[in-house]
């Protein structure tokens, strides 16, 4: 929420040039970024470090997203342990149709669990770079954020009481359900939103991954995607109705959807395990226009959100945050303002190509299983097409990794 005069029975309030509300990917590069530039900041997360550190979310990461962190000395553990992906396979029509995006594009994903660079930024950051955080802050307030002296206050977990930090700008970094968007006056944004109508069933299986590949089954009982984690540990998905309950879907049930909608000609036997997560996601997107509303500027989840169907959340808050740090940076250290006035125009040339693209698998994932034989026949000719022309191929592959021709 917003208020233009913070209550609080705090001594004196500090100042930092930055606040950052939020300590997930976006936050913590951003607050790296101005470290690196000897700017001082202050990030503010609701949750603990332990929590942080553990929260299983995202895990594939485009190229360009990985460079990015690289050129900012944040991707050193990162290039160590994280695998790197060249093909993907697709299932339809009972068979395996491999799509080898590397061999077209020589560009590759890899596969990096979020809870593991949450970990490396937040060490980065804090204990590196002797940045500040506050963790477990509760009720966050932004106060006169239109205005040329902005502040945000919160409650302080040790002592209870409501402490004030004065600042120049706040980014806000707190995902979807943070306050930060909230905060923004009525009628200086324009939120668009597309609902597609159905959930994702997301699992999280103590089992190491069936398929040396990311695998998409489009199957007339619905999309199931296999997503490899780690050695040990993979994340599944299902298509199911919006407001389904976890709880309809017991084990037993899991496993045996996943090998019905999955299997396909000289597959695999899938490899089951307990599973440590379920939970049912509603996909739906959004895009708030313009990012920025006076001193408060938008990042990640905050400013937009992209339905996990194209894999996008995670690298578009990077890419976001870059372009964000870079530009306080510049502003705070040089007095070089371009970034920060053009930051929402070129934020969102790629979130709005994101979008669409998430628009158009989502038809992919799921006409074979919308009950409708004109889109599920025009759903296939879709697929068959990239596996057929070299052209719709690599199109294909350069919006799948991030890199479409037009950028």
């Amino acid at each position: 929420m917003t208020s233009t005069s913070p209550h609080t029975n705090s001594p004196a309030p500090r100042r930092f040039p930055v606040v950052i509300v939020g300590a997930g990917p976006a936050g913590l590069t951003v607050g790296n970024i101005l470290r690196a530039a000897s700017v001082d900041c202050l990030v503010l997360e609701t949750e603990s470090r332990a929590f942080i550190e553990q929260r299983p979310r995202a895990g594939v990461l485009e190229e360009g997203a990985v460079r990015g962190l690289e050129r900012r000395a944040l991707a050193d553990t990162l290039l160590r342990r994280a695998q790197r992906h060249t093909e993907c396979e697709f299932r339809f029509d009972g068979r395996r149709h491999r799509f080898a995006y590397t061999e077209l594009t020589g560009v590759h994903h890899w596969v990096y669990p979020q809870q593991f660079l949450v970990t490396d930024l937040v060490r980065e950051y804090a204990d590196v770079r002797g940045g500040e955080i506050r963790f477990g802050v509760r009720d966050v307030e932004l106060h006169d954020v239109d205005g040329d002296h902005p502040s945000v206050s919160y409650v302080c977990p040790e002592t209870g009481r409501r402490e004030v930090v004065r600042c120049d700008f706040v980014a806000g970094c707190d995902g979807a359900r943070g306050v930060t968007r909230d905060a923004i006056p009525a009628g200086r944004t324009r939120t668009s939103r597309g609902d597609y109508g159905i959930g994702w069933l997301a699992l999280l299986a103590e089992a190491p991954p069936s398929a040396d590949s990311v695998v998409f089954g489009m199957h007339p009982r619905g999309f199931a995607g296999h997503m490899p984690r780690s050695a040990d540990v993979t994340r599944y998905y299902l298509q199911c109705p919006p407001d389904d309950d976890p709880e309809n879907w017991p084990e037993d049930r899991v496993w045996a959807e996943l090998r019905e909608r999955l299997g396909a000609d000289g597959a695999p036997p899938l490899t089951e395990g307990r599973l440590i997560e379920k939970r049912v996601l509603e996909m739906h997107n959004y895009v708030v226009e313009p990012m920025v509303s006076g001193r408060l500027l938008l990042a990640g989840d905050a400013a937009h959100l992209t339905a996990p169907i194209a894999a996008k959340g995670m690298n578009l808050a990077l890419h976001d945050a870059f372009l964000l740090g870079d530009a306080l940076a510049a502003h705070l250290t040089k007095g070089d303002s371009a970034g920060l006035d053009g930051y929402s125009a070129a934020c969102l040339e790629r979130v709005w190509d994101y979008q669409e693209f998430s628009h158009w698998l989502s038809e992919v994932y799921h006409g074979v299983s919308s009950g409708d034989p004109y889109r599920a026949g025009t759903t296939l000719a879709r697929l068959r097409r990239v596996f057929a022309s070299p052209a719709a191929a690599r199109a294909f592959a350069e919006q799948y990794l991030g890199q479409p021709a037009t950028r």
